[in-house]
């Protein structure tokens, strides 16, 4: 029981505090450029606080899963001294803006401080070379600084992992610096063929687990059955004991295509064969060494995380946009709660509120109505034309794309709710 109540005093907390930075960014640049706040909202539904101030009123409402500013003239048309509606077109898009912004920045920020604050950073100094990859053979030595490969800059080693991928196991170009000489080598990665299966793996705060946790579309594994939250218990025989890393270790280890997976779906346990896509991993055989932990290292590392971590969600999106991730791996307030309810240590919780203050930002800034993105496409067309939209009109379109995300909401509640039961 004290733990239901713990999660639900950090979920109310945490969605309350995103909802309270986006509407405040709203706020704060409509007081900006002098539009009236009529109310300031957190939550929805019965009022269970209320006070005015300076022509404001500041309200909680019993539902938390939103807010919303209410400025003169935002609705419904006003000639009245500070409407929204009278606002220049620059000044409205800046208003509705800053809510996503605001979430954006907050979201970096966070993250930001997170991946600083441990210090656990690897250099692009090399450290040692395997004898039989590409690296060594090409003539690369220890203590060189790789600082480009394919004329792509390398700031940290998650980018060669990446230029590794779009190479396709061809040749490559790596710059390095040796005592303050630039070198170039060209080297052969070594291609290491695995198995694909298209699952991917949770873990619980230090605990590891072998739940899935989402499906690439169309993927091997999807296509023979297997479902989001099944917990894998065996590989072609071998128990996996509840270790991802084991998991993918039985898979890679197979002799054929077909692998045989055992797992747990809710209190029934099914076995399911799965033929197994062939990957490529491409090495140049080099282990780096740990950076030096000081402050300037830490903020060095730390935003150059920071921007794959944006970027992931935006490639995210980009994903879901052309199909490559199904629609069914959406998650809402539901299943953002379960995921709350895992957090164990303080960073995670922390993580999570970056992440899904970051995500929020992102998709709140899409241009589709009624969500702000959408509402700055409208006042780009007002731009344009030089003359409003009919308010009619106006009202039409958002109120379809109030529906088609009311549709959503519920097909994304819908498979929260299959998922935890």
């Amino acid at each position: 029981m004290l733990s239901f109540i713990i999660t639900v005093i950090k979920v109310i907390f945490l969605l309350g505090f995103l909802v309270f930075i986006h509407e405040g960014g709203h706020f704060l640049v409509a007081r900006l450029c002098k539009v009236k706040v009529n109310e300031f909202a957190i939550g929805f539904g019965p009022t269970i606080w209320k006070s005015k101030h300076i022509k404001t009123q500041y309200a909680l409402r019993l539902i938390p899963l939103g807010g919303f500013v209410s400025m003169e003239g935002e609705e419904e048309r006003s000639d009245e001294e500070g409407s929204f509606s009278k606002a220049s077109i620059p000044k409205r898009i800046a208003i509705v803006l800053a809510g996503g912004i605001v979430n954006i920045l907050f979201g970096l920020l966070i993250y930001f401080f997170l991946v600083s604050a441990v210090g656990e950073n690897v250099s692009q100094t090399i450290e040692k070379l395997e004898p039989e990859y590409g690296a060594s053979q090409a003539g690369l030595l220890p203590e060189d600084e790789v600082l480009r490969i394919n004329g792509n800059r390398v700031h940290q080693k998650q980018d060669i992992t990446k230029i590794m991928e779009q190479s396709e196991g061809k040749t490559v170009c790596v710059q390095i610096k040796r005592n303050d000489e630039i070198l170039e080598y060209m080297v052969e990665p070594k291609t290491i063929i695995g198995m694909d299966t298209g699952i991917y793996l949770g873990v619980e705060g230090e605990n590891l687990t072998t739940e899935i946790v989402a499906l690439y579309p169309n993927s091997p594994a999807q296509n023979s059955g297997i479902e989001v939250g099944d917990v894998i218990l065996e590989i072609n025989g071998k128990e996996v004991n509840n270790n991802p890393y084991q998991v993918v270790s039985y898979i890679n280890e197979a002799q054929t295509r077909q692998i045989a997976f055992k797992i747990k779906r809710k209190e029934e346990i099914k076995d399911i064969m799965v033929e197994a896509d062939i990957s490529y991993t491409y090495l140049l055989g080099i282990s780096f060494k740990k950076a030096e932990n000081n402050v300037i290292n830490n903020i060095y590392y730390g935003f150059w995380n920071t921007v794959d971590f944006s970027t992931s969600i935006i490639e995210n999106l980009k994903m879901l946009f052309t199909g490559k991730v199904s629609t069914n791996q959406l998650m809402g307030p539901i299943g953002i709660s379960g995921m709350v309810a895992k957090t164990q240590a303080i960073e995670d919780f922390v993580y999570l509120l970056a992440l899904i203050s970051l995500s929020l930002g992102v998709t709140n800034l899409l241009p589709f109505p009624p969500l702000d993105g959408g509402k700055v496409v409208i006042y780009l067309i007002e731009l344009i034309r030089k003359k409003p939209m009919k308010e009619k009109t106006e009202m039409n379109i958002q109120m379809l794309g109030f529906a088609v995300l009311i549709g959503l909401t519920i097909f994304v509640t819908y498979n929260d709710i299959i998922r935890i039961f």
